[in-house]
């Protein structure tokens, strides 16, 4: 018998050797290691989030792991999108009441991100060394659907949250509002006026949840120690707010495009929305009511600088810069070039006249005051919402009655 007939036939298999076999597998191996290492260091860009969003790698000893209550909805996912790109461990929880995992989703793949579908009215068991706390409705119209369940969210959820901070020694940052000041009889209001609330009003579900989540606050510093911070958020906007809550802002831009608040940005959203479909921009009242209107990045500066630094008491966090809610309304229709119409609503009962915040404490303990001009926020957020409005057709704007919130989860 000749040799090539005593040696063995190579392995193959569908003409590839088994030496070829196992170099492709540790090709295919280390493209996966490469992946993996490519997803480890950035957002994954959606429909929803386009823009890539780079992380760092922190070590061990700087890295923190942090809870964000109501991570899902506007502000939170905006301040997720911060603490991600810094390094760290970001746990969110919602209820997808208000909030969307399409505001999220670009960091579902990430092995620094969670995502728990949880309502903070029931307690939870988490290690986190930071806490913040922003779960509760804000827009009017979503809070007074179920005032019953907005109370229970800022007190039992509170207390939740108090109680998980005071087990692991985490500090909290509880997101509080300027709503906390009710129709202020003092103007521009600094975080010392006690305020002027009605407590049996349609809002105050919403304001008087936030004064006595702020109480339970320095009732577990003082008596437990924990620590705390308290912002006071004033009206604010940028992409991400939901399409149907009833806020200036969104409203009047949606309206403007294809025809196109409040409190937190009811005013925001509905203008925007109303003026993108080219619907009449509907202002409850006369008009001559007045907003503080910040973009969100400036609100997220704040928090991230108020929960660092040494500072314990309330802060206000607004832009001062004080408009008429006509006036904010016309400036939507001429960013959009909307053939929109102004109309007017009889006003809503306890619509404040006027709010304006004093931020001297922020400018002076945190080093802290916004940046971005309105009209500049106005520019993103009318973009962001000419995509809402193209990805669905028409958006029909929430009026000022209770509503439950559409297109969540």
């Amino acid at each position: 018998m000749s040799d090539s007939a005593k040696r063995p036939a190579a392995a193959t298999n569908g003409g590839i050797s088994n030496h070829d076999d196992q170099e492709t597998k540790r090709a295919r191996l280390a493209q996966i290691v490469q992946d993996q290492q490519l997803l480890a260091s950035q957002s994954i860009p959606t429909p929803h989030t386009p823009k890539v969003i780079q992380t760092v790698r922190l070590p061990d000893a700087l890295r923190k792991k942090i809870l964000i209550t109501g991570g899902a909805g506007f502000v939170g996912s905006h301040l997720t999108d911060r603490l991600m790109s810094e390094g760290h461990e970001v746990v969110v929880l919602d209820n997808f009441f208000t909030g969307r995992k399409a505001n999220v989703e670009h960091w579902l793949h990430h092995p620094n991100f969670s995502l728990i579908r949880h309502d903070v009215i029931q307690p939870i068991l988490l290690e986190v060394d930071q806490i913040y706390h922003l779960a509760c409705p804000a827009s009017p119209p979503h809070y007074q659907y179920n005032p019953v369940k907005t109370i229970k969210t800022s007190t039992m959820g509170t207390i939740n949250m108090l109680g998980l901070a005071k087990r692991v020694k985490a500090r909290i940052l509880l997101a509080s509002t300027s709503e906390i000041y009710g129709d202020p009889e003092v103007h521009p209001q600094p975080e010392t006026y006690w305020g002027n609330v009605n407590t049996l009003g349609p809002r105050s579900c919403y304001d008087e949840g936030k004064r006595v989540a702020e109480t339970m606050m320095y009732a577990y510093k003082n008596q437990n120690d924990v620590s705390i911070r308290i912002a006071r958020i004033f009206n604010t906007f940028g992409p991400r707010m939901h399409p149907n809550d009833g806020r200036v802002v969104s409203r009047a831009l949606t309206d403007i495009y294809t025809s196109c608040v409040l409190h937190l940005h009811v005013y925001n959203s509905n203008f925007i929305i109303q003026s993108l479909q080219n619907k009449n921009i509907t202002i409850y009242g006369d008009g001559s009511q007045t907003r503080s209107f910040q973009y969100v990045d400036d609100l997220v500066n704040g928090l991230t600088k108020l929960m660092n630094g040494n500072y314990d008491s309330p802060v206000n966090l607004g832009n001062p810069d004080e408009y008429s809610i006509k006036d904010f309304a016309t400036k939507i229709k001429e960013f959009t070039q909307s053939s929109s119409e102004i109309s007017f609503l009889p006003k809503v009962a306890d619509d404040p006249t006027q709010r304006k915040p004093d931020i001297s404490t922020a400018k002076r303990e945190l080093d802290w005051e916004p940046r971005v001009h309105v009209e500049d926020g106005l520019r993103k957020t009318i973009e962001y919402f000419k995509g809402e409005v193209e990805a669905a057709g028409e958006i029909i704007p929430t009026g000022p009655d209770a509503v439950k919130p559409k297109g969540g989860a």
